[in-house]
């Protein structure tokens, strides 16, 4: 790189062409390093279809990067074309945050967000939402008191994002005033969104009646997500009345929706209504409604391996219940005990454990556990929500070895670090 600083310097751009055909030989023009200085050298001598052409093919492109090829185009008086570029840079920059938070990395989202030049509202909802869907309510309100100390103005999206931020961290008090203050403040509408998140913060506070009046009173039709929302609550806080009425919505909206059922079965299963809960299986499977199964994916030594409940065809199946031995004998000496509430099969209690064991969320954590290193935290991908009992146990795992345990459900991720999750018990 050092020559081809040279070459800038002199605007040698014969000598400079010659530098990048030693550089494409020696495999390293990809490298965004080489390829952010190749594209500097091209653009300080003049050539900017040059620079370009190495830019285009640069596999990544960083802050530098970017910032090289809008003042190369600045140089070549091209002032309109660097605008362009700027606004691109911007584009990309939002995407990419959003990505890093949605395949887990909240560091990297911000490490990006952290590096850019400028933000603008989009790149603040990244952000914002990144931090919701990792259960850093706090942090996520932080954010938008830094926004607004910056100047920038938040939209519809900002307030869906501060409203579930406060919703799944147990911020109510915040996501009221937030709520009120769209309107009396910032003079945008409530949407759907913004509805359904407040239904579920009020439902998980256990403010049921409110959470109610809210779908009621909406000014567009309800959907089936914010019945959902509401039905959750009912099974969380017990609410079988409400339930039942609730469910009665939701299956009319989308009878074909298993969750509905199964929502509603767990809620008689744990209030103690097994014939009723059996009764509701028997409606889905009589109505040919299909439950998707739990399945849970976890990497190891980049290969994907896929688990089911109570599955028998890994071919690591045997080390992996000598490891789900070795834990339950763990767990159960630091005061884990199981919960089989939302067990529906009427076996005796001692199968009932067995098959909370045998979670395919369990499976997995399992499986890395004896396949990666002491220490190595562990990161799991399920299709469904996870349920109290593997939420609890995980965070006894989290404990009893001394690793982190990320698990990405059908929502959000739940961090798990010394007996802790995120989100603090607080889904």
């Amino acid at each position: 790189m050092g020559v081809l600083n040279a070459c800038a310097s002199m605007f040698a751009l014969q000598e400079g062409r010659r530098t990048h055909e030693q550089i494409i030989e020696s495999g390293w023009e990809s490298d965004v390093f080489v390829g952010s200085s190749l594209v500097d050298m091209y653009a300080k001598c003049g050539s900017i279809e040059d620079a370009k052409r190495v830019f285009n093919k640069l596999p990544s492109r960083d802050v530098v990067s970017w910032n090289v090829m809008i003042l190369g185009h600045v140089k070549c008086g091209q002032g309109q074309k660097a605008l362009e570029l700027f606004q691109q840079m911007q584009q990309e920059g939002n995407s990419l945050i959003d990505m890093y938070a949605k395949c887990g990395s909240l560091e990297d989202a911000l490490k990006v967000f952290n590096k850019m030049p400028s933000r603008d509202v989009v790149t603040w909802n990244a952000m914002i939402g990144g931090y919701a869907i990792h259960g850093h309510g706090k942090e996520a309100l932080k954010q938008f008191e830094q926004m607004r100390e910056e100047g920038v103005q938040p939209d519809d999206t900002t307030f869906g994002c501060l409203l579930s931020a406060c919703s799944h961290s147990g911020l109510v008090d915040e996501g009221l005033r937030f709520y009120s203050s769209m309107s009396t403040v910032y003079m945008i509408s409530a949407n759907l969104q913004h509805y359904t998140c407040m239904v579920d913060l009020l439902g998980r506070a256990g403010r049921l009646h409110e959470a109610e009046n809210m779908v009621l009173a909406m000014p567009y039709k309800p959907q089936v997500a914010a019945w959902m929302a509401l039905l959750g609550a009912c099974r969380i806080h017990g609410n079988v009345e409400m339930g039942e009425r609730v469910a009665k919505q939701v299956l009319e909206l989308e009878p074909e929706n298993a969750a509905g059922y199964v929502l509603l079965s767990n809620l008689y299963t744990a209030t103690g209504n097994r014939d009723l809960s059996e009764n509701i299986e028997r409606q889905r499977k009589e109505r040919s409604v299909k439950k998707h199964p739990g399945r849970t994916w976890i990497e190891v030594d980049n290969e994907v391996h896929t688990f089911v409940v109570d599955d028998q065809h890994h071919p690591q199946m045997i080390e992996i219940h000598a490891e789900l031995k070795r834990l339950s004998g763990l767990m159960h000496d630091a005061g884990y005990v199981p919960d089989t509430n939302f067990v529906l099969h009427d076996v005796e209690e001692e199968e009932k454990v067995f098959h909370l064991c045998h979670r395919s969320e369990k499976l997995a954590i399992a499986f890395g556990l004896i396949n990666s290193a002491p220490g190595t935290p562990l990161c799991i991908r399920k299709n469904l929500w996870v349920c109290r009992d593997c939420h609890t146990s995980t965070k006894f795992i989290s404990k009893v070895v001394g690793r982190a345990i990320m698990v990405r459900d059908a929502n959000r991720f739940h961090h798990f670090q010394d007996g802790e999750c995120s989100y603090r018990d607080y889904w």
